[in-house]
């Protein structure tokens, strides 16, 4: 089994204003989650102008840094560094429960009350087209391997759709995301998660990074959403748990993922989020940069 590999990964965010505003609570998903995989070994945040920092658990069990600034300020900076240790998991080796193996398949009763906001779709479908898109991965002449239903829909996803980096907040509908025939590592995560919750299968948005192999003279293979937080979502097989698969790269798995916080919806797992008081022409934009680093 391949050793660990070690990243130290620094994340910038950055708000610009025309002068002096005050500032509200910004809340800031903060610290990576540990797992089997992925162990934290140090984390710092530092915040300008100066501010009260408090951390919290949210209802995923998400890291969350309450952010208070005391002073105001034409600007305000907020950088999250961390080194993790993470060790490669391939989505492929996970064994999932004979009774899953094929779809249609049944959550057990226990699994079906843990699992039932991660069931339910958050977006409308009036005329079945998303539906009937989901429905394209159901084999017709044989049985379908519930995991080959999901390698395909996340592979489908990532060569017919045309990848864009979007600034604006939110996510686009799934529906509109087909319509568009493009979207951003979020809404390719939104709309394989509803497509999957459609079928039955319970899904669940990441939020984190991605380590491109380019930076260390690796062959980085069209690597999309490097140098930006990244997005993609898990699905939960019985027997492997919970899945990882990202549209954007084609990606199932692997140790190039690392993953921050975890939500039934994609406006559950911003990265910051938080008010300032002002004029409205006070604004003038904000910057993000990521920069991961293997050790």
């Amino acid at each position: 089994m391949p050793l660990p590999i070690q990243y130290d990964i620094v994340h910038t965010t950055t708000y610009r204003y025309r002068r002096e505003v005050s500032f509200g609570e910004h809340r800031v998903m903060f610290r990576p989650r540990d797992s089997h995989d992925l162990r934290v070994l140090a984390t710092d945040l530092l915040v300008s102008p100066q501010a009260e920092v408090r951390m919290i658990q949210d209802p995923h069990s998400n890291s969350i840094a309450l952010v208070q600034p005391l002073v105001p300020a034409e600007a305000l900076q907020i950088v999250c560094s961390f080194t993790i240790e993470h060790a490669h998991a391939d989505n492929l080796e996970l064994r999932v429960d004979p009774a899953a193996e094929l779809y249609p398949f049944a959550y057990g009763i226990e699994d079906r009350f843990d699992l039932e906001h991660y069931l339910r779709p958050c977006h409308d479908d009036p005329q079945g087209r998303l539906t009937a898109w989901a429905r394209q991965f159901v084999r017709t002449d044989g049985p379908t391997g519930t995991r080959d239903l999901l390698v395909a829909m996340n592979q489908t996803i990532a060569s017919t759709l045309q990848y864009v980096v979007r600034d604006e907040e939110g996510t686009q509908t799934p529906l509109e995301t087909l319509e568009l025939g493009s979207g951003s590592c979020r809404d390719y995560a939104l709309l394989m998660m509803e497509a999957a919750r459609r079928l039955g299968i319970a899904t669940r948005f990441v939020s984190g990074y991605l380590y491109d192999p380019a930076l260390d003279g690796g062959s980085a293979d069209g690597t999309q959403g490097a140098g930006y937080t990244h997005a993609w979502l898990q699905a939960y097989l019985p027997g492997a748990g919970w899945v990882p698969f990202d549209p954007t790269n084609n990606l199932l798995g692997g140790n190039t993922l690392i993953r921050v916080g975890v939500a039934r919806h994609p406006a559950q797992a911003a990265p910051v989020a938080g008010v300032w008081y002002g004029e409205a022409d006070d604004y003038l934009g904000m910057s993000v940069d990521v920069t991961v680093r293997r050790r």
